[in-house]
């Protein structure tokens, strides 16, 4: 890939916690990068690092050791106003547990990201009414986050991750919660934003989920120690995964 078309690079990352003979390592000298239109799953063990590395990758937390740069800002470099804008414009996170704010109906909670980032409140609404339609939802915009389903909310959480034309989406076992069918709509939506040219993450258990993904990265005690390229065609026009 070229340089341009780089949205995440991760070089030489690591993620130590505690000091001495009682350190951990989360990660150890971890090297990633994502694509534009490339969506990598990152699969391993219970406590491989895979949330930590989603974490890092989205300027979430500061590595021990290494460099994150997104869309050619090195994030080491960036202020914590500059860090906190950067979120805002370029990164949707979606959350095990969609970290709705039940307070704010639907639409409120997609348009959010961009009343925060400067965006007038009549823009900001279209924006998320339109990012609700593409996910489904044109109809809940008015409701409340428990007044929807599981997989209702789990859709305003993509809805807001993509909202603005976001870069690059990073998603934590996004279907957790959800059953099969649901589970599938959610990542074929996720697929779909990444094909119009974003950048994805995906952290999965399930193989049959992470055969959405372009690349599955392995993860065993921090390190990367494998990976595959995988066509997501059959997947996408069978609606079945293998």
């Amino acid at each position: 890939m070229s340089a341009d078309d780089v949205i995440l690079r991760l070089v030489g990352v690591t993620q130590q916690y505690g000091r001495g003979p009682t350190a951990v390592s989360a990660l150890s000298g971890v090297d990633l990068e994502v694509a534009s239109g490339e969506l990598v799953a990152v699969m391993g063990a219970s406590g491989s690092g895979k949330s930590t590395l989603l974490s890092i990758a989205g300027g979430l937390a500061t590595p021990t050791t290494g460099e994150v740069v997104i869309e050619g800002a090195h994030l080491s470099e960036q202020s914590p106003a500059q860090l906190a804008r950067l979120r805002r414009r370029s990164l949707g996170f979606v959350f095990q547990d969609f970290n709705l704010i039940p307070t704010l109906t639907a639409v409120e909670n997609v348009m959010l990201p961009l009343e925060l980032d400067g965006f007038r409140p009549r823009v900001a609404r279209r924006a998320g009414r339109d990012a609700l339609a593409s996910v489904g939802l044109d109809e809940k915009l008015d409701a409340y986050p428990d007044d929807l389903s599981g997989g209702q909310q789990q859709r305003v959480a993509i809805a807001r991750a993509v909202v603005g034309g976001r870069r690059l989406i990073l998603a934590d076992e996004p279907t957790g919660a959800l059953d099969s069918v649901t589970g599938e709509r959610v990542l074929r939506m996720l697929r779909s934003r990444v094909d119009a040219g974003a950048g994805g993450i995906l952290v999965t258990h399930e193989a049959r989920h992470a055969a959405f993904a372009d690349r599955i990265v392995f993860l065993r005690d921090g390190r990367i120690v494998d990976e595959s390229r995988h066509d997501p065609a059959d997947v996408l026009l069978t609606g079945t995964s293998r």
